[in-house]
């Protein structure tokens, strides 16, 4: 678990499950953090819409489920892509990297270059955004937990996730793994 500075590529697991709300038992990669406030997109949030509507191009090539995937619920305009690159010693262009073999895939990245460039891919459409400090204020009152980002986590299944990551996170927050809906349960 992070205790220290909010740093882009960790992971915010939220906590107290079964409150209700849009991050309940959500998983959400950071991108941004800066002066101007903190950006994300939840991993572990189906979208409704069809990826098509989204990035055609990149249909065809996304990992598992193959969806769109809803990154928050700000700029619901906003679409982009998160990729690792089939090379472990190769950066692909228009591949920018957030943590480890995570990374940013501009849009416009040539379609017929993805299969070879990316061993995984998914769409998000909408982000997670914090204004300055809101983020820290969570963070103090205890709404999230912080751990680094795996590459499993966003390309792997994302059905489990919030439970999984508890789980390797140990201590008190895997035991928020175990929370069930039944409240004599837990």
């Amino acid at each position: 678990m992070h205790t220290g500075a909010i740093a882009v590529g960790q992971l915010l697991v939220a906590t107290q499950p079964g409150r209700g709300g849009y991050f309940d038992r959500s998983v959400v990669l950071l991108l941004e953090h800066h002066q101007e406030g903190t950006v994300g997109v939840c991993l572990n949030m189906f979208s409704e819409m069809p990826p098509e509507a989204a990035a055609g191009q990149f249909v065809s090539h996304l990992s598992p489920p193959g969806v769109l995937f809803e990154g928050g619920p700000v700029n619901s305009d906003v679409v982009l892509a998160l990729g690792k690159p089939a090379a472990d010693d190769v950066s692909p262009p228009g591949w920018e990297r957030v943590a480890g073999d995570v990374g940013l895939v501009d849009l416009r990245f040539p379609g017929e270059l993805l299969a070879s460039s990316f061993t995984a891919l998914r769409l998000f459409v909408g982000l997670s955004s914090w204004s300055p400090g809101q983020l820290e204020g969570e963070l103090i009152r205890g709404s999230w937990f912080r751990t680094e980002v795996r590459s499993d986590d966003v390309f792997g299944n994302p059905e489990g996730l919030w439970r999984r990551v508890l789980r390797r996170m140990g201590g008190l927050p895997g035991r928020w793994s175990t929370w069930t809906e039944e409240p004599t349960l837990n």
